[in-house]
């Protein structure tokens, strides 16, 4: 549960006449997490594909690009059951018929392009109304055609001294100008060249190329939006029939995908090898438990031609080759119902090879338990979990796969995740609306993570139905406005929102939750550094344990309570706050909040004294163990990290504020004259009570104001829950899980462990 399944590490040493066999049977049973060879044995090289594996990678490339062509995906397309026989030519075929409407489809978006953009190009000289063979081909004037302001143009051209005469013309925006220079001889093309451009310097003007056309504007541009017309007719076309080679062939292409990628996976199997010429050796991780279902297959397809060994059964500490436990131990703690097992010296010509020598570089390569050199690799990790848990340790990975060697914080966020989200959201209704989203999610979802994602919604929903059972409250109301009264242990809570003292209650509550959550963390934190031995346990992480509690005894002790008042009221009433602690934390019985719920009014002074020599002794060790960058965190890590819980009597609060202001703006509110605030239901009599807010139903005399009143009412109604829920998600949801991921995980966790990932398993849905 704490823990991952204990890992094995297994040798398989034989022939490589053998090899193939061997690679079929391992990708069958999809149970070893193979090793990578890194080359750092003598005599030993890392191994040559399989004959194939280089036409069949060649396939797989071909059919992914015809699927990405064909926008077949694993989430729309499912494999076809069998793959026919004549498989490659119908893949052939499909390939080159593919590649021929993508390239025709290619070349007509290519000139479709083109057409469009002669079609923008030419639609100002359509709008103009002038033959495109007038605008062209003078030597004498300058004549162009673009868009700018035909006043600020003509002022422009006016003031030009280098221009003679000029006239212009012009239509929706675009003009066309001619201009004359300003010269005693006839004018040359040099003396028209660029006339009016350097006249319009410093006015905005586009200029227009003029087509070099002999059609007029308006018949030219009519050929074109024909030409486009039928290019989007044939394009139309192709796209059509490649959705229909999709529709058809994409379960073909996903089964031979499928098949393609098992091919190609064991066929470069080798190079994750260790090889001579004539023998091999693979290493990799598995299950301790299932090593005898492991040899039994190897031995019925390779026999006495392949030297199987379990080199080590790794230990849950800091993972090194040389603490293993040895096979025979391991046997008797892990697998003592198996029974002895011998193991047997293959007689084939592997005998012949050099054993495996440690690398002389130092490289990776360690002596294992049984004395056999083997590479030098942390284990895989398999989360062990209980299987209501198991949707949780999606959360754990998303900070990062645990370690072999730490704990599993899983189960805790099991335990906490979802009751802490309850009690934020606390209500009937959303709760069953959060469990109807999470099962559509887990029933809608394919992958492990949509499902996961909706179990994990169907615990919180559940808890936020049991938690507004006993708040009482069903959409912001309370059951018994309704006419639901005298259930067991219904409204037994509430949650403070018309109660100060409930308020205060759950303050309290959240810091002891905190209080707890934390020192589950440290103490798994505790246990993982023991690893490392008792005095960094003590000193890292019991320190912070002794520190935080002994602060938090001190908070709640008489010791110092109130003994410094300055007469500055903390909160109405006799809740006062004395010089460093408000009353409602530890006082008299009748401060107390605690007292009235549990019979608790705080520590005696003896014990407040010693919470805070055990605060200091903390901090002793912290600043022997962390030295300064220790004793800088302190204060967060003894005391804000605990307030950072509070964060779940805000959110508590704040979306009870929210449903009942819904509430109250439909229903309208009335003063029971103790404080709270009913609303007017067709269910409550509120008769004799004082209205404080009639309410949209309530609103109007006339029929028709009444009906929207009505109408406005309900709409407020179904939208103002519907942001309650949503915020719910958003604000309790997320603030839960950066609780978790933040002050929880940062007291044990590190992450960055590999995950188990056997080869063979599920290799032919790895597009999926």
């Amino acid at each position: 549960m704490f823990r991952p399944e204990r890992m094995a590490k297994v040798s398989v040493t034989g022939a490589r006449a053998v090899m193939p066999d061997v690679i079929e049977t391992l990708h069958e049973l999809g149970l070893v997490h193979l090793s990578d060879y890194d080359g750092s044995w003598d005599g030993f090289d890392n191994g040559d594909p399989i004959e194939g594996a280089e036409e069949a990678s060649e396939k797989l490339v071909t059919v992914r690009a015809l699927e990405s062509t064909l926008d077949v995906t694993a989430e729309d397309v499912a494999p076809q059951p069998t793959l026919p026989d004549d498989w490659e030519t119908r893949l052939a075929d499909l390939r080159d018929r593919v590649n021929e409407l993508d390239d025709e489809g290619s070349a007509l978006r290519d000139e479709r392009r083109e057409v469009v953009d002669r079609i923008d190009r030419l639609a100002p000289f359509a709008a103009l109304g002038i033959d495109l063979d007038l605008l062209s081909g003078y030597e004498s004037i300058d004549l162009v055609v673009g868009e700018g302001d035909r006043a600020e143009i003509e002022a422009e051209l006016g003031s030009a001294d280098e221009i003679r005469a000029f006239e212009t013309f012009a239509t929706d925006g675009v003009v066309a100008i001619a201009a004359a220079p300003a010269t005693d001889e006839a004018p040359t093309e040099a003396d028209t060249r660029g006339l009016v451009a350097d006249a319009l310097v410093s006015v905005e003007f586009t200029n227009y190329e003029v087509p070099d056309v002999d059609e007029t504007p308006a018949a030219y541009l009519d050929d074109l939006e024909t030409r486009r017309d039928e290019l989007d007719r044939t394009l139309t076309e192709i796209e059509t029939e490649l959705a229909e080679l999709a529709t058809d062939r994409g379960p073909f292409l996903r089964r031979v995908e499928r098949e393609l990628t098992v091919d190609v996976d064991r066929a470069e199997a080798p190079l994750r090898f260790a090889t001579t010429e004539h023998a091999f050796v693979a290493e990799g991780w598995i299950p301790a438990e299932r090593f005898d279902a492991f040899e039994a297959s190897l031995r019925d397809t390779a026999g006495e031609s392949v030297e199987i060994e379990e080199l080590e059964i790794a230990d849950y500490e800091e993972h090194a080759h040389g603490n293993a436990h040895e096979v025979g131990d391991a046997d008797e703690q892990d697998r003592a119902e198996t029974g002895d097992r011998e193991t047997q010296s293959p007689e084939s010509a592997a005998e012949e090879e050099p054993e495996p020598a440690k690398a002389t570089d130092g490289g990776t390569t360690v002596s294992g338990a049984s004395g056999a050199v083997t590479m030098d690799e942390d284990p895989p990790v398999v989360m062990d979990n209980l299987t209501p848990a198991k949707p949780f340790e999606m959360m754990v990975k998303m900070v990062g796969q645990p370690k072999y060697s730490e704990l599993d914080p899983t189960f805790l966020v099991f335990l906490t995740y979802p009751i802490a989200f309850g009690f934020m959201i606390g209500d009937i209704g959303y709760g069953l609306l959060y469990m109807a989203l999470g099962y559509g999610l887990w029933k809608g979802m394919d992958s492990s993570a949509g499902k996961a994602l909706g179990t994990i919604g169907i615990w919180a929903g559940a808890f936020t139905a049991i938690f507004g059972y006993l708040y009482g409250e069903l959409f912001g109301t309370h059951l018994s406005y309704l006419g639901i009264e005298g259930l067991p242990l219904m409204e037994s809570l509430a949650k403070g929102l018309q109660s100060s003292e409930w308020a205060l209650f759950w303050i309290v509550i959240s810091l002891v939750f905190g209080l707890i959550h934390l020192n589950l963390g440290l103490l798994m934190g505790f246990f993982n550094e023991l690893k490392h031995g008792l005095k960094a346990a003590l000193y890292e992480k019991f320190s912070w344990i002794l520190g935080m509690n002994g602060l938090f005894i001190w908070i709640f002790s008489h010791q110092d309570a109130g003994s410094f008042d300055h007469g500055v009221g903390f909160l109405p009433g006799d809740m006062t706050f004395g010089s460093m602690k408000p009353a409602f934390l530890a006082g008299a019985t009748d401060q107390a909040v605690l007292y009235d719920y549990l019979g608790f009014a705080g520590f005696p002074e003896l014990v407040g004294i010693l919470g805070l020599i055990a605060m200091f002794v903390g901090l002793v060790m912290v600043g022997i163990g962390e030295g300064a960058t220790g004793l800088v965190e302190s204060p967060a890590w003894m005391f804000g990290h605990v307030l950072s819980y509070l964060r779940l009597t805000a959110v508590l609060l704040a979306k009870a504020g929210m449903a009942f202001a819904v509430n109250l703006l439909v229903w309208g509110g009335y003063s029971d004259g103790h404080g709270h605030t009913v609303f007017n239901l067709p269910t409550y009599d509120v008769s004799g009570y004082e209205m404080e807010f009639v309410g949209l139903i309530h609103l109007g005399d006339g029929p028709l104001v009444s009906a929207i009143a009505i109408v406005a009412g309900i709409l407020v109604l179904v939208f103002g829950h519907v942001l309650v829920l949503i915020l719910g998600i958003t604000s309790a949801g997320i603030q839960m899980l950066r609780l978790e991921w933040v002050e929880f995980y940062q007291k044990f966790y590190e992450g960055g462990g590999e995950e188990y990932e056997p080869f063979g398993r599920d290799v032919g849905q790895t597009a999926d």
